[in-house]
């Protein structure tokens, strides 16, 4: 085991696109090769030396805490899991960030939304970078492969660092991945963002280059979000 390393789940969102679409289940329960979402992420930070995992989920599915319960309870294909949720329902992923931060506040964590899929031989390298990574305060996931409706462009120096994050630019190339190795600094942040109102994870991303602190993006080949019902299948090509 080397050093403490948490990892953070937000797993509140209503899914309601996927409802409207016919998936019953709730996103965080939803299969990917047979795999719930939420399962598959508990099992890759575990592979990558989770000391604890922190999640996240809302009031409206009481599906989703029932299965953490369980997991908490018996572990995850019986491997023990150490795990700590919270049932709270927010008005942004950001919001739902902040519910969670108390825990998070002792070192270095990966952040992740729940429906955040990639290669885990690409994580397992982001994961070393960053715990390797002295001289910033958080490595962020991105990616060249754009996919999104609504995606956030990360601007990037010929050094890695990042310089700026935008919703719309004329030279698009990187954008957010959704992962977010973050440290306590991160956190300071995040309660400022609370105090002045504002909401969205671009937001908070915004705040932590304005307020000055060391950003560097880790590019992955592709990373996919689930929104809608065909993207359930896309997942499944890119992961087969």
């Amino acid at each position: 085991m080397l050093d403490n390393m948490k990892y953070a789940i937000i797993a509140a969102g209503e899914g309601s696109r996927l409802a409207s679409e016919g998936i019953d289940a709730p996103k965080p329960l939803v299969r990917i090769h047979g795999e719930r979402l939420i399962d598959r992420l508990i099992r890759v930070f575990m592979d990558n030396d989770a000391t604890e995992i922190v999640v996240i989920c809302n009031d409206l599915t009481p599906l989703v805490e029932q299965h953490l319960r369980d997991i908490q309870a018996n572990g995850l294909d019986g491997r023990h899991i150490p795990l700590r949720y919270i049932v709270k329902s927010t008005p942004s992923s950001m919001h739902s960030f902040h519910a969670i931060s108390p825990f998070l506040t002792d070192g270095k964590f990966v952040l992740t939304t729940v429906d955040t899929i990639f290669r885990e031989e690409e994580f397992r390298s982001y994961v070393r970078a960053f715990r390797e990574a002295d001289d910033v305060d958080a490595l962020m996931g991105v990616t060249d492969f754009i996919d999104d409706e609504k995606p956030l462009h990360v601007g990037v120096a010929d050094d890695g660092s990042i310089t700026g994050f935008f919703d719309q630019t004329d030279h698009p190339h990187f954008i957010s991945g959704g992962i977010y190795g973050l440290t306590p600094r991160c956190v300071d942040v995040l309660n400022g963002c609370i105090l002045r109102g504002e909401s969205r994870m671009r937001n908070f991303q915004r705040a932590l280059v304005a307020e000055g602190l060391r950003l560097r993006a880790f590019p992955f080949g592709k990373i996919l979000d689930i929104d809608h019902a065909a993207d359930i299948l896309t997942a499944e090509r890119f992961l087969s």
